[in-house]
């Protein structure tokens, strides 16, 4: 999945599939996700988001499934 750079400070890149609703976030820190059933309307705010690590704190941690790649 191709992901696009971000500017924040924990938050290095984010991708998204819209087939699978996949989210895929890479941390400054190293640390690779997916995130699973996401909905492209979350991706689309989280992409918005004044600070994209704040919108990921409030409206995707603890509430996907997700696994460490």
């Amino acid at each position: 999945m191709q992901r696009q750079a971000v500017s924040s400070s924990n938050i290095a890149s984010v991708g998204y599939n819209s087939r699978s609703q996949t989210l895929e976030i890479e941390f400054h820190s190293g640390g690779l996700y997916e995130y699973y059933d996401v909905p492209e309307s979350v991706y689309d705010d989280l992409m918005a988001a004044g600070s994209h690590g704040t919108y990921f704190h409030e409206h995707i941690k603890d509430k996907y499934r997700f696994s460490k790649l």
